[in-house]
């Protein structure tokens, strides 16, 4: 008997070793009875395809994943619908939403970088949501008034007004989260974030953001190959939107 629990003790460690740089991943999807989730990393040279995942009748799901540093992986419903998350070892992640509209309806518990992702995605579907009634408002105003009419002219100044407002209140969300976050990979999503197809921020009109990112992630995780990454993209750009360093560096001080 004791050689017997001997084993088993030995197997339960062995067990736990194995699973101490991973995270989990689980979660329950409406409209996700026996459906097949797809996950991939993305790395810094791109997404690269990992597993498939079935859900049972209920579409619940379970998933572990090995991570040998901090990176993103895309959880897709779709080819084009798919959520980011941000893991660390021995996180685990809880999931729920609508797998027909996963972007739009998931929420996630059980880690901080893939809670901010969240956060991110959900103030990006808001200003999507913006859009497209900024857009339905000035089709409808342009069928009722004429495109060439007055009036047609003057709902549009209106329509471009609110569309300048939430463009900047875009602008101001992704900034402030990067400058709260700062040292965080979920900063590197933020800089990519778009708004009606348009960088919000964009290099060559706010490049000390990038700088930002930059000197947060080197001083948290300077050895990621994200962080190793972006870092090369920043010097390439600096030769084309940036200042010098040195000049950058007095800007952040306050000088």
């Amino acid at each position: 008997m004791k050689r017997i629990a001997f084993i088993l003790v030995g197997l339960f460690l062995c067990v736990a070793c194995g699973h101490k740089d991973s995270f989990t991943l689980e979660g329950t999807l409406q409209n996700g009875a026996n459906r097949t989730l797809y996950i991939e990393e993305l790395t810094p040279d791109g997404p690269v395809f990992l597993d498939s995942i079935k859900m049972d009748n209920d579409g619940h799901f379970e998933y572990r994943h090995d991570l040998s540093y901090e990176t993103f992986f895309n959880l897709h419903s779709s080819a084009v619908d798919y959520v980011v998350l941000l893991p660390r070892v021995g996180e685990h992640i809880v999931i729920t939403g609508d797998c027909k509209s996963l972007q739009w309806s998931y929420q996630v518990s059980g880690s901080e970088g893939s809670t901010l992702l969240w956060q991110l995605q959900d103030y990006s579907n808001y200003g999507i949501d913006v859009l497209t009634e900024l857009v339905q408002k000035d089709q409808a105003n342009r069928s009722q008034y004429g495109a060439d009419s007055k009036e047609y002219k003057k709902a549009k100044e209106a329509t471009d007004s609110v569309y300048r407002e939430a463009a900047q209140e875009q602008v101001d969300y992704v900034a402030h989260f990067i400058q709260e976050h700062q040292g965080s990979l979920a900063t590197l999503i933020a800089l990519y974030k778009q708004f009606n197809q348009h960088d919000i921020i964009a290099p060559e009109v706010n490049f000390d953001y990038y700088e930002l990112v930059l000197e947060g992630l080197e001083e948290s995780q300077p050895d990621n190959p994200h962080t190793i990454h972006f870092k090369n993209r920043v010097e390439n750009l600096r030769h084309r939107y940036g200042k010098p360093k040195e000049a950058l560096d007095m800007v952040f001080d306050g000088q």
